[in-house]
């Protein structure tokens, strides 16, 4: 199977740059067990749910993870975080003109610098030297770390607005977009309507936004990132299967979740890195129903929607989706899906 077969056409302005005014005002594409493709809205979503349903939420919170910095020569240096490894240590990509050696100190503007201690693999590993913790300078000078396919400096309103209003546990360096078009209001209507959610954590990484490197994709090594599932979900999990409920995953990261974590053909709770790699071929064992966002050609994850939903079916409906002009991307519209049988 060959990364080519998993492209597409999109004409730039597609791509959207902002959010829509109100998180749950967004198009919904849905494809039906049936195989039939029906454009709707996002605030229609409960009508594609039945009661005994579960909602299974990433409740992961973006870092401000883009820092600008310079050397003490003077040369500028982009720092964008992957991950914290303790209070002091970041791993990070950095963008130079020279690569920095051990040793140099990156500094921001005010007293908060960073020491070049070593590398693992194409990434650097940087000691934080300022005052308190990490975060907190994250926080202060940090900049939220959109998608390279925005073509925009960061804004306030992204403070908020690329972060779902889930959010709890703060580690990743990206959004679960499928989550952004929620509202507490919309959660409290599914509620309401007998379609109960959990959450777990994916911290998702810089590594998501990595092209393929080659043309055979089970030739591709996949980055890893930190989960968690805890025992509460896989309870609640098995509860409404067995009430003849559905699991309905919001977002790719809930997918790549739960089904880690039942690698072994049964769901158990679940702590550490994921490297899965999910294409078409793969064999899911938790997930009924999958909302995500549109995905990049040749993505591992449109790879992952293709093997959930089937692959011709899914490409169909990406250019259904570009005909009818849906907005791609982060800030753009979703799909909902039915697993392919």
């Amino acid at each position: 199977m060959l990364s080519s077969d998993f492209t597409y056409d999109l004409p730039q302005e597609l791509i959207a740059q902002y959010p829509p005014e109100n998180r749950d005002g967004s198009r919904l594409l849905y494809l039906g067990a049936d195989e039939n493709i029906s454009d709707s809205t996002f605030r229609r979503l409960p009508e594609y749910l039945k009661a005994g349903d579960l909602l299974v939420l990433n409740d992961t919170r973006v870092i401000p993870a883009r820092l600008f910095a310079h050397k003490d020569t003077g040369g500028k240096v982009e720092i964008m975080l992957e991950r914290i490894l303790d209070d002091n240590v970041l791993l990070v990509q950095l963008r130079s003109s020279k690569s920095p050696k051990p040793g140099t100190m990156l500094r921001l503007d005010g007293e908060a610098s960073f020491e070049v201690i070593g590398r693992q693999d194409s990434m650097f590993l940087l000691k934080y030297r300022g005052q308190g913790l990490v975060t907190d300078c994250l926080n202060r000078s940090g900049h939220m770390p959109l998608p390279p396919y925005i073509s925009r400096e960061d804004e306030n309103r992204d403070r908020e607005r690329y972060q779902t209003v889930f959010s709890d546990k703060l580690g990743a360096v990206a959004a679960p977009t499928a989550g952004l078009h929620f509202t507490q209001e919309m959660l409290k209507q599914l509620a309401d309507t007998g379609i109960d959610n959990v959450r777990l954590t994916l911290h998702v990484g810089a590594g998501t936004f990595q092209p393929l490197r080659v043309d055979d994709i089970s030739q591709h090594k996949m980055h890893s990132e930190y989960m968690s599932v805890s025992d509460s979900v896989v309870d609640k999990i098995n509860q409404t299967k067995a009430s003849g409920g559905r699991i309905v995953a919001v977002g790719t990261t809930v997918v790549r979740s739960l089904e880690t974590a039942a690698q072994n053909g049964q769901l158990a709770s679940f702590e550490g890195d994921t490297d899965i790699f999910i294409y078409p071929g793969f064999k899911f064992y938790v997930v009924d129903m999958l909302l995500t966002n549109f995905h990049l050609p040749k993505s591992t994850l449109l790879m992952l929607v293709c093997a959930f939903g089937g692959q011709e079916k899914i490409m169909q409906a990406y250019q259904h989706a570009i005909q009818e002009k849906y907005r791609f991307y982060s800030y753009g519209d979703a799909m909902l899906i039915n697993k392919y049988e």
